[in-house]
């Protein structure tokens, strides 16, 4: 899929290296066509990271995608300099009279917070809302799924014994779904998290449907009953070393973490980790955008 990005955006020429077809400004204003307007609302600490971990995911389909990028304007990060964000991001005051055919909202570590603690929570509450009438279909990540499931259905969240850490089996519970065309009957999503959602409490809202589950790693894969909110708690955009990175760093900070389970061969973190969730990623991405955002959104909003 040819993504508009902007011409000089690092992740670029990441994604070229990788021969991944990215379209500069300059070509994609010679094409006769709409390009899908997707907003990515990166609340991650390594923005520069996520931004090539999401694109290469959105890169799939023939469809053309116009990408923008959001960041808060509440709170700044000290992970991506802010010439960075100056550059390449905007923030909802800029956006809000726009019209988008979707938006990805990101996960934060912030997940042991409370959300109504979280520095940024009002601003999140805002886009959320807007998101209702200016947006035609919301993907939420991991603790942005935990927000929205939260924001909009009144689900609560619940801290875990210890962090959920690895690459886990998950399981199709309804198979007709469009979101989830193109998936095996088991399929592995890695997941590094503390809190999680209570399946009882999503399973009695009747706007909801669970579409996948682990029996270790809880609800997966949850939807509104119109496609217009879409939560996955784990991270299926993540590469194959994002685990291996996390685990090395919290070792390099003295802080008392596991390895992440079902990753390195043999259990050995000076091995390459596998990448066992690659195939279902892909089918994530390309039902979203063509399911959920193209085949609903309107020629001209």
């Amino acid at each position: 899929m040819p993504i508009k990005v902007q011409n000089n955006l690092p992740a670029k020429l990441v994604l070229e290296n990788e021969n991944i077809f990215i379209m500069d400004e300059n070509r994609a204003m010679s094409q006769d066509i709409r390009p899908l307007r997707i907003a990515i609302l990166n609340l991650m600490p390594l923005k520069e990271d996520t931004e090539v971990q999401i694109l290469r995911q959105l890169s799939n389909t023939p469809l053309q995608l116009d990408l923008t990028f959001l960041t808060t304007a509440s709170y700044t990060g000290k992970n991506t300099a802010q010439s960075h964000l100056e550059k390449f991001y905007m923030t909802y005051e800029d956006i809000c009279e726009q019209k988008f055919d979707g938006l990805i909202i990101t996960g934060a570590p912030v997940e042991q917070m409370p959300f109504e603690e979280v520095a940024y929570w009002d601003e999140l509450e805002k886009i959320m809302e807007w998101s209702k009438t200016h947006v035609t279909s919301t993907l939420h990540l991991c603790w942005g799924a935990q927000a929205g499931l939260y924001y909009h259905f009144g689900i609560q969240k619940y801290e875990m014994e210890e962090k959920l850490f690895g690459v886990y089996e998950h399981r199709l519970l309804h198979h007709k779904e469009p979101l989830v065309r193109g998936f095996d009957d088991y399929f592995f999503a890695p997941q590094s998290r503390y809190t999680y959602n209570k399946r009882e409490d999503i399973m009695a809202n009747e706007h909801l449907t669970v579409l996948a589950e682990s029996d270790e790693a809880g609800v997966f894969l949850v939807m509104s009953e119109d496609g217009k909110q879409i939560f996955v708690t784990g991270h299926l955009e993540y590469d194959r070393v994002t685990l291996d990175k996390e685990y090395k760093r919290d070792i390099a900070k003295g802080l008392e973490i596991k390895k992440p389970v079902n990753y390195y061969p043999g259990d050995d973190p000076e091995k390459t980790p596998k990448l066992s969730w690659r195939s279902a990623s892909n089918a994530l991405y390309c039902n979203w955008i063509n399911y959920y955002v193209y085949q609903n959104t309107p020629y001209e909003w």
